[in-house]
């Protein structure tokens, strides 16, 4: 039976008990008390009238004598008073008992009342004489029945109060049972409650202030109630999974411990690799007790190291080691007298393997077999970025030599060309001055020739201009007002612009930066350069230059070609040049945005583009403004 019936039904059983209790000692007790109050007031009542009786027989006697010595009619108002109460008092009391005898005795008083007053009384008080020994024999024997009616009442009288004492002692027997059920049951209730309860939750309290206190292992015994049994239960079940997550936790922890201290050793730098491999397998062979630990490991720039711990260990059997090799990567597994595990490898960082020898406890738990493997893990993946680190050194060293080598072949090709290259500029200008002694073949041949000299001149340039150091926007800056420059480039690109039957919108307004006037005018040009090469014959360009207080925006929109997609990412790096720009076999070298971008983030700017193949591009640069410069003041000359 469950706690909670049983304490329900306790405490019902409580309740009806100590109701009984009050029901018998406030409700029936006293009925029966005023019962018996009412019976013994009436038995009382009853003796008292038939005293009563007598006392007025006895004036009424008293006052028939007076009146036979006297002849005073005086004496025969006591004698009449005392005739009707004693009847109406032997009445009163044949009416007030239940006693059988007393009333048959009453009515013998009566019936000798009756003879007294007819043989004797009656006639005395008419004067008649009569004998007076009769009377008194009569009255001798009315005085005898009340007598005896009396001590018939006052036995009736003492069998109420023996009845009404029987009653008392049923009453204190009946509550005395029912208060020693209630505190029985009050026993039982708390014993119960203590045996079932109070003394399983004790014990309970114990167990947990035992957990709390650091004794993991504690664990309470069921006890009591089976509610309190499956709370005790599932406190068990809880410790014991709290216990196991904390093994876990600390298992957890020492595999991560390891693993940060084995691939820290990995990670020194400067030290013999087989130092470091020793360090390793030692640090691996103190946290699973090891007797002794081998290791082969590939150690990027050292090769293939093979290592033991401790330095007194034997090597490994020919026919352990090739066994060794054979495994395949993944969980550890018993091998060569111990439990080893093989780590996965490529061509550049080839595999290796662990194994760890335990004499004295030769079977390994889980926990230490996940911890070797994850050790094992590490090792792999620490070994692999070394490989990547040392592949990355390789190939960072290969592009610091490759960028040397651009350096000094554009050093060396700007100089080899523009000596030759100002030969040539300087004897074909010398040749064109010479205009009238040309005919108009050789005239398009010199014109042709300084076009491409002049074209070649400015990539020459341009090459310069992308090798110099990356310094920034050169000492001799101004304020410069972009919108000026804007106006000087459209003028100067007009020609270009409408040998193609371009449309050309140009809307600029004053937007002062301060910066390399040289330098922005050169960006300027290249970006509007592009776009009237890229915009077929017929389409459009437009020019907007506009400024807040913060900022100087120059958009440059065109209706060319448009750049796919793919090649939006690469725009700027110099010889990048757009698929459709190839295809459709544009010419140029795919330098002037990377010179824009250079120059524009000289200047502390920002240049983005929008573009939709065969719909055109938007190219927008970002500059900070600076305020207008004041004008300068004119000196008002002395009159």
């Amino acid at each position: 039976m469950r706690l909670r019936r049983r304490l329900n039904l306790g405490f019902a059983a409580l309740l009806v008990l100590f109701t009984a209790f009050l029901v018998v000692q406030f409700g029936v007790g006293s009925r029966l008390r005023d019962d018996h109050d009412r019976r013994f007031a009436r038995i009382d009542a009853a003796r008292e009238a038939n005293r009563l009786a007598l006392q007025r027989m006895t004036d009424a006697e008293t006052g028939v004598r007076g009146f036979q010595l006297t002849d005073e009619p005086l004496f025969l108002e006591p004698y009449q008073n005392g005739r009707g109460a004693a009847l109406a008092a032997l009445t009163r009391a044949a009416g007030q008992t239940r006693d059988r005898q007393a009333r048959e005795l009453l009515d013998v008083e009566r019936q000798a009342l009756a003879d007294w007053l007819g043989q004797y009384a009656d006639r005395a008080a008419n004067g008649i004489d009569g004998e007076n020994a009769l009377g008194k024999q009569l009255f001798d024997r009315l005085r005898a029945v009340n007598a005896a009616a009396d001590d018939a009442i006052a036995a009736e009288l003492r069998a109420e109060n023996a009845a009404g004492r029987r009653t008392e002692r049923i009453l204190a027997i009946g509550s005395g049972i029912l208060v020693l059920a209630v505190l029985a049951a009050g026993y039982l209730l708390v014993r119960v409650s203590r045996r079932q309860l109070l003394v399983p939750l004790a014990r309970l309290g114990d167990t947990i202030r035992r957990q709390a206190a650091g004794d993991r292992s504690a664990r309470a015994e069921p006890a009591g109630a089976a509610e309190l049994r499956t709370v005790t239960e599932a406190l068990n079940d809880l410790s014991a999974q709290t216990e196991e997550l904390l093994v876990a936790e600390q298992a957890r922890t020492a595999r991560a411990w390891l693993c940060q201290a084995v691939v820290a050793e990995l990670q020194q730098e400067g030290d013999d690799p087989a130092v470091i491999g020793t360090r390793v397998v030692a640090r691996i062979g103190g946290a699973l007790g090891a007797d002794a630990v081998h290791g082969d490991l590939f150690v990027p720039g050292a090769g293939q190291v093979a290592v033991r711990w401790p330095e007194t260990a034997s090597e490994l059997p020919v026919a352990d080691a090739a066994e060794l090799r054979a495994l395949s990567p993944g969980d550890p597994v018993p091998c060569a007298g111990g439990l080893a595990v093989a780590m996965g490898g490529d061509a550049e960082c080839p595999g290796g393997h662990l194994l760890v020898v335990r004499e004295f406890l030769p079977t390994f738990t889980e926990p230490e077999r996940r911890l070797l493997a994850s050790v094992g893990r590490e090792i792999e993946r620490a070994l692999r970025q070394l490989s990547i680190r040392a592949h990355q050194d390789l190939l960072i060293g290969e592009l610091r030599m490759l960028d040397q080598r651009k350096d000094v072949f554009i050093q060396t090709v700007t100089h080899e060309l523009r000596t030759p290259l100002t030969s040539i500029l300087g004897y074909a200008e010398m040749l064109s001055d010479e205009e009238e002694e040309l005919n108009p073949m050789q005239r398009r041949s010199l014109n042709a020739i300084l076009r491409n000299a002049h074209r070649l001149q400015d990539t020459i340039g341009d090459l310069l201009l992308l090798d110099r150091p990356d310094d920034g926007v050169s000492a001799a800056t101004e304020p410069v007002d972009v919108a000026t420059l804007a106006t000087v480039v459209h003028a100067e690109l007009d020609t270009a612009a409408q040998a193609k039957n371009l449309t050309v919108g140009f809307d600029a307004e004053p937007a002062w930066v301060r910066g390399d006037q040289t330098q922005l005018r050169r960006a300027l040009r290249k970006l509007m350069e592009n776009a009237i090469k890229f915009t077929p014959a017929g389409g459009s360009v437009t020019w907007q230059c506009g400024a807040d207080e913060r900022t100087v925006t120059i958009a440059v929109t065109d209706t060319g070609i448009g750049i796919p997609a793919e090649d939006v990412s690469g725009l700027f790096t110099p010889f990048h040049r757009a698929g459709n720009a190839m295809d459709q076999a544009v010419q140029g070298p795919g330098l002037g945005l990377a010179i824009v971008r250079d120059i524009v983030r000289d200047h502390g700017g920002s240049i983005a583009v929008q573009s939709v193949v065969g719909r055109g591009s938007t190219f927008t640069i970002t500059l900070p403004a600076v305020p207008a410069p004041a004008p300068a003041s004119v000196p008002v000359p002395a009159s």
